[in-house]
């Protein structure tokens, strides 16, 4: 029997378009009570009392969020791996401490990428440290600071969390510390 999809297609794209990503904000998936998807976006999050997610800044230009289908065909499994890669000028202790509880956390996040477009990463499985590095440079010129992955491997791409204030919608104002 073929495996069949109910296919819609992609229309053609005249907006403009730019790269990157100017946020993350990051919580401990144990903080987060719920995540509602409606029409396959994130239309509610919950936290735990108390709990919220935490901004963590970057210089523009040095961070991506990159996703990956992995297919095994021969084995019949699919998953997409998302590395969201984060670049920290200026190796001082507050950010040593913060990199190190990081890597020890099972994390979720959400990035605002440069379009204003919100993606919710955790949903399936807690994103994870997978690298790290703190360097000082060798030139005078170069960068001074640290830089990690954290990695997401989930049944499907980062969810579009829908922000705004009202039904239906993600009140970041809420769930995200000053």
């Amino acid at each position: 029997m073929p495996c069949s999809q109910t296919l819609a297609g992609i229309p053609k794209d005249c907006a403009s378009n730019m790269g990157g990503i100017v946020l993350a904000m990051l919580a401990n998936k144990a903080d987060v009570a719920s995540v509602t998807l409606t029409d396959n976006k994130v239309s509610a999050i919950t936290m735990a009392s108390g709990a919220k997610f935490y901004k963590y800044n970057f210089k523009p230009n040095t961070s991506n969020l990159a996703s990956t289908y992995q297919v095994n065909n021969e084995n019949g499994t699919t998953y997409v791996q998302s590395l969201l890669q984060l670049v920290f000028n200026r190796m001082e202790t507050s950010k040593r401490v913060e990199v190190s509880a990081l890597a020890q956390g099972e994390l979720v996040a959400i990035v605002q990428d440069a379009n204003g477009l919100y993606w919710f990463l955790g949903y399936d499985a807690p994103l994870f440290l997978n690298a790290g590095d703190g360097q000082t440079g060798t030139a005078r010129a170069d960068r001074n600071g640290y830089s990690i992955t954290l990695e997401d491997d989930s049944r499907e791409m980062p969810y579009e969390v829908n922000v705004g204030s009202g039904s239906g919608q993600v009140d970041l104002d809420e769930i995200v510390a000053e």
